[in-house]
C-alpha cells in the first residue's frame, strides 16, 4: 500500500511539473483593466488573469496614485496561459480586437496616460510575435497603430476590488462597458 501511495504522489507531482512547463505569461495594457481581464477570462487555455499596474517607476502603486496620471504606469492585465491550449499569437489576436490601437490618448471613455495601450513583452520571442501582429493590425486597419511594444517591467497587482470586477460587480461592469462603447 505504501508503494502505491508513493507512486501516486510521484505521478501527481510529475503531472504538475509538466503543466508548469507549459504555463506562460502575457502582459497587455488595453485601457481600463476591468474590460481587458473580462475579454481574456473567456479564452480557452487562459488559466488566470490579474489586473494591475506596470510600465512606471513608482513601487507599490495604488489605483488612487496611478489615477493622478504622473506615475508612468499603465492599467494592465497579466495573463497566465497554457501554451499547449492557446498560443501567445492567439492572445495577441484577441488583444488587437479588444482595443482601438489607433488611439494614443486612452481607450473608449477612459482617457489619460494610465489608460493607454501597450504590449509588454517578456522575451525576444514575444517581441517578434507582437511586432508581426502589430503590423498585421495596421495593414488590416489601414491606419497607423500607435500601441507600443515595450519590455516588461515589474507588474504590481491592483487592489482586490479591481480583480474579476466583471464577476463581482456584473451590473456595474455591464453598465460601464456599454456606456464606454467597448462592444
Amino acid at each position: 500500500m505504501r508503494h502505491v501511495l508513493i507512486a501516486m504522489v510521484l505521478a501527481v507531482a510529475a503531472s504538475m511539473a509538466a503543466r508548469a512547463e507549459t504555463l506562460q505569461t502575457a502582459i497587455f495594457a488595453g485601457g481600463g483593466f476591468w474590460c481587458v481581464e473580462a475579454d481574456f477570462d473567456g479564452v480557452p487555455g487562459v488559466v488566470d488573469t490579474l489586473s494591475g499596474y506596470t510600465g512606471g517607476d513608482l513601487e507599490n502603486p495604488s489605483y488612487d496614485r496611478v489615477s493622478q496620471e504622473d506615475t508612468g504606469h499603465y492599467e494592465a492585465v497579466r495573463i497566465t496561459f497554457d501554451a499547449e491550449t492557446v498560443t501567445y499569437a492567439q492572445l495577441l489576436h484577441v488583444f488587437w480586437r479588444s482595443i482601438d490601437p489607433t488611439d494614443a490618448e486612452g481607450q473608449f471613455c477612459d482617457r489619460g496616460p494610465s489608460y493607454r495601450t501597450a504590449v509588454f513583452v517578456l522575451d525576444a520571442g514575444q517581441a517578434a510575435l507582437a511586432e508581426t501582429a502589430r503590423q498585421q493590425a495596421q495593414d488590416r486597419l489601414g491606419q497607423e497603430v500607435v500601441t507600443p511594444i515595450l519590455a516588461a517591467k515589474t507588474f504590481w497587482p491592483a487592489e482586490a476590488y479591481h480583480q474579476n470586477f466583471h464577476e463581482t460587480n456584473p451590473l456595474r461592469y455591464s453598465f460601464y462597458r456599454e456606456a464606454c462603447g467597448r462592444d
